[in-house]
């Protein structure tokens, strides 16, 4: 991965709300993912906005610690990375292909990060804009439940390597989820993974046309007991029992809920550029 200049874990911590590393074990790991994807938004908004996306680890850190900004998997998990390298941890970058909604094999999407605890493997993913899922133990099997009441599951994928699965509510997901049952999120293979690989990856996912980052402004945030979705102009949100969706009449009222729930600050022309309101 690039290094970038070394990591300032102090101000990463404060981003995420935690005053100080987490031991290097299993809980540990549980709780630094757990910080992290409850104060740092997955949004795809730059690209939207035609800036692109620089997996610069600088420009990374400025962007979502300093700006206070969100991104997609590969800037998120790039800086989770980092805070696990600066926290002690052994880990690693992975690629996967996301299922959610696919018809055919899709490319490979995500990123997320393999973690080595005590000898073993464990997968944890700081990035997924789908749902929250737990760091888990690598073996054919495996199990976690998340905060939100689903259930993930690992197994081995002939044709893939690893396949992650989710069974739980629709509501706590970003709507590509189509009922309860379990659902393949993503596959993954444990091949070293080259900086390129991951610019290669994210340049597809950034540029390609007719995708679902370049042509919808997705932005989404777990909650301590659910999730909150905005995909354009479609609000979802599910917190313990309470579900509630709208639409989102107007780039005023985008802009706040932008601000209030997810804590992300744009400005009228920023939000007017994102295409969604005449």
């Amino acid at each position: 991965m690039q290094i970038g200049s070394p990591l300032d874990l102090g101000a990463y911590l404060a981003r995420i709300g935690l005053k100080a590393a987490p031991a290097a074990d299993a809980e540990g790991l549980e709780r630094m993912q757990r910080a992290h994807r409850l104060t740092i938004p997955f949004e795809n908004l730059d690209i939207r906005l035609g800036r692109g996306i620089s997996l610069d680890p600088d420009h990374v850190f400025d962007k979502i610690v300093h700006r206070r900004r969100g991104g997609y998997c590969f800037e998120q998990n790039q800086l989770f990375l980092r805070g696990l390298h600066a926290s002690g941890f052994e880990a690693r970058p992975l690629l996967a292909r996301v299922w959610l909604m696919a018809q055919d094999v899709p490319p490979r999407t995500h990123t997320l990060n393999l973690v080595t605890i005590d000898g073993e493997p464990w997968i944890a993913d700081a990035g997924f804009g789908g749902s929250y899922s737990p760091p888990m133990k690598l073996f054919d099997g495996s199990e976690a439940d998340a905060p939100d009441g689903a259930q993930f599951r690992l197994l081995r994928s002939e044709d893939h390597g690893w396949l992650l699965e989710r069974r739980g509510d629709p509501a706590a997901t970003d709507g590509r989820v189509p009922n309860a049952d379990w659902q393949a999120q993503y596959s993954f293979t444990l091949d070293q993974i080259a900086p390129a690989d991951l610019e290669l990856s994210n340049h597809w996912t950034s540029t390609r046309p007719d995708t679902r980052f370049t042509t919808l402004s997705v932005t989404s945030l777990c909650l301590p007991t659910g999730f909150a979705s905005l995909t354009d102009r479609h609000y979802s949100r599910r917190n313990g029992d309470q579900h509630v969706e709208s639409d989102i009449e107007s780039a005023k009222a985008y802009r706040l809920r932008l601000n209030f729930v997810f804590g992300i600050a744009l400005d009228e022309v920023e939000v007017m550029g994102l295409g969604l309101y005449p």
